[in-house]
């Protein structure tokens, strides 16, 4: 409402009335007069840069795409793999994920985090032995170094992390 009314006095100035402004103010005046000057009153003083940059978010985790992409990106892996097998349908699940690439992030690239869906790779689920969803296991040149199931807490999970890298 009160952008509508600053508007509205701005459009109905008249010549007489900007007459009156302070000598700063001269140049609107003038730009008013000519049309081919813009107005600029209420454009910032600071221009804004063309395009902002670009702060390349590095992903933490990826999800697995079959046996073979498995195989090459965890089992052969140079750095430790956390693997977070679960499930569309599992609420703790969700809850989890997050707080693990979160825990994976604060390790800055020393770790990778995988992610497995049971219901698209049953044969990898039945093959690690995961019974129940959410499911880690922790996994450093292609093996099982320690695993847990269900939900842990923030200290938790960085406590396992660390563990998993060496800390």
């Amino acid at each position: 409402m009160a952008h509508r009314l600053l508007v509205r006095r701005i459009w109905t100035l008249s010549v007489k009335d900007l007459r009156c402004l302070p000598a700063s103010l001269s140049s609107f005046s003038t730009s008013l007069r000519s049309s081919t000057t813009p107005l600029s009153l209420l454009s910032p003083k600071r221009t804004l840069p063309r395009s902002l940059p670009h702060t390349s978010r590095r992903e933490v985790s990826f999800n697995v795409q079959d046996h073979e992409d498995f195989t090459e990106r965890v089992i052969n892996s140079e750095l430790p793999v956390l693997i977070d097998f679960h499930a569309q349908w599992c609420g703790p699940c969700k809850i989890l994920g997050p707080r693990l690439e979160k825990a994976v992030a604060k390790q800055k690239g020393k770790v990778h985090m995988a992610k497995v869906d049971i219901d698209d790779h049953t044969d990898l689920a039945i093959e690690y032995g995961v019974s129940a969803v959410p499911t880690v296991i922790a996994m450093r040149g292609g093996d099982v170094i320690d695993q847990f199931v269900g939900i842990k807490d923030d200290e938790a999970l960085d406590s396992f992390v660390s563990k998993l890298v060496g800390q």
